[in-house]
């Protein structure tokens, strides 16, 4: 029986998941053209999985992260969630606790408009991340703001249940049969 390799983040030990296959996004806009939703915002990565894909998960939230951290210690089933922080960079949405989580608990990624911490131990999770940069400031944990719900920005809405593919070249979303 083979074993899967693991990560090791503030004591907590990750089990890694091979990561979905992705097909470059710019393939994706050769083949759908127009019909393919491209999001206009300029991400930097920050997972270990620089290419991602999966149906969409949202949460809308404005620099507090507890429906964030409360949704990712769910099953995943390979969905990527895509975090509307509405572009604040006063506070990170997400660091390696809560990324590790999303591991454990099988997420493809994470598209955060918005800010993250803990920057180089993001980097070593098996786990697609994108956001707008960095922040060392903790969010607030009270749980506001909205989960599965249709959440805007860069030029798109992303809708749960949307298939989100992500790498270097961007974000785009396929259309819905």
């Amino acid at each position: 029986m083979s074993r899967l390799p693991t990560t090791t983040t503030k004591g907590s030990t990750v089990t890694q998941r091979t990561p979905r296959t992705s097909q470059p996004t710019a393939d994706l806009v050769d083949e759908y053209g127009d019909r393919l939703r491209v999001c206009d915002t300029q991400f930097r990565q920050f997972g270990g999985h620089r290419a991602f894909s999966g149906a969409v998960r949202t949460v809308s939230c404005h620099e507090d992260n507890g429906l964030l951290r409360e949704l990712l210690r769910t099953p995943g089933d390979g969905a990527v969630l895509v975090v509307n922080g509405g572009g604040s960079l006063h506070t990170a949405l997400t660091g390696d606790l809560i990324a590790a989580s999303a591991v454990e608990n099988g997420w493809a990624g994470l598209v955060i408009n918005g800010a993250v911490r803990d920057s180089a131990a993001l980097a070593e999770l098996p786990l697609g991340i994108k956001a707008l940069g960095t922040n060392p400031r903790k969010s607030s944990k009270d749980g506001r703001g909205a989960v599965d719900v249709p959440v805007g920005f860069g030029g798109v809405t992303f809708t749960p249940g949307d298939v989100l593919h992500a790498d270097d070249d961007g974000v785009v979303l396929l259309p819905r049969d």
